[in-house]
C-alpha cells in the first residue's frame, strides 16, 4: 500500500506574505502539514522568513544571500548544490528530488513572478507531474493552478473564478458540473478562450475530460 507524501517546494518568485494575513496563514498551514519541504535556491530566503527550516536546499546557489546560506548551514539543513551551467532550472531539480523521495502530492509556492519565462516553465512542470500520476499544483496569493488529464473535484464559494485552458491541440469530452457555464461532452481547442472566466455556482464543482490535457486556474480577482 502506497503512503501519501505531501511535499512543498518554495521557489524564488513572488510570495507576498506581508500583504495578506489570510495568505500568510495559509502558507503556515501548508508548511505545518508538509512531509517534505524543499527550497529552490533563493527560495531559502522565503523559508527563513516563515520560521520553518526546509528539509533540503536544492539549486546552483547563484541567487541566495550568503548570510542566509550560512544560517541554514549552521542549522544543519542539507544542501544539494548543482553547477550554474545546467540543463534544468532549480525548480525542475527540486521536482526531480521530490519525485525521487516518493512525493505523491506537490505544491509549488513562489513559482510565479516577474520572470514570465520561469512562470511558464513552472506551470508546464505540472504536465510532467500529471503524466507521472503525481497530484501537483501551483499556488500564489491570487491563483491556484493544476493540470487535469481525466477529472478533478473542486471546492469553493459561489462566484469563485475558474478558467480552463487547453494544453493540447484539443481537449475532448469536457463536462463541467457546479459551474455557472456548464458544458456537456464538449471539445475545447487550444487558442480558443471559451473556457476563460467561468465561476462556481455551488460549493462543489467537477471537471471531466475524455482526452487531452487541461490547465485549470482558480483565481481571486
Amino acid at each position: 500500500m502506497n503512503t501519501a507524501m505531501n511535499c512543498i517546494i518554495i521557489g524564488g518568485g513572488r510570495l507576498d506574505t506581508a500583504r495578506t494575513r489570510s495568505w500568510s496563514l495559509q502558507i503556515q498551514a501548508l508548511l505545518k502539514t508538509a512531509d517534505l519541504i524543499i527550497a529552490a535556491d533563493s527560495g531559502a530566503e522565503h523559508m527563513k522568513k516563515t520560521g520553518y527550516l526546509p528539509h533540503v536546499i536544492v539549486g546552483d546557489l547563484d541567487s541566495i544571500d550568503p548570510e542566509t546560506l550560512n544560517f541554514f548551514r549552521k542549522n544543519r539543513v542539507p544542501i544539494q548544490s548543482h553547477p550554474s551551467r545546467k540543463s534544468k532550472t532549480d525548480m525542475a531539480l527540486c521536482v526531480d528530488y521530490a519525485q525521487a523521495q516518493g512525493a505523491t502530492h506537490i505544491t509549488l509556492l513562489a513559482a510565479t513572478g516577474t520572470r514570465l519565462d520561469h512562470t511558464l516553465a513552472n506551470i508546464l512542470l505540472l504536465m510532467s507531474l500529471a503524466d507521472a500520476g503525481i497530484s501537483a499544483r501551483i499556488m500564489d496569493e491570487k491563483n491556484e493552478i493544476c493540470v487535469v488529464k481525466n477529472r478533478v473535484d473542486l471546492t469553493g464559494t459561489p462566484g469563485d473564478l475558474v478558467s480552463l485552458i487547453p494544453l493540447t491541440p484539443t481537449v475532448q469530452g469536457v463536462t463541467l458540473k457546479g459551474l455557472s457555464y456548464p458544458l456537456e461532452n464538449q471539445t475545447l481547442v487550444m487558442g480558443n478562450t471559451l473556457g476563460i472566466s467561468n465561476f462556481f455556482s455551488a460549493s462543489c464543482a467537477q471537471i471531466f475530460i475524455r482526452s487531452g490535457t487541461l490547465l485549470v486556474v482558480r483565481s481571486v480577482d
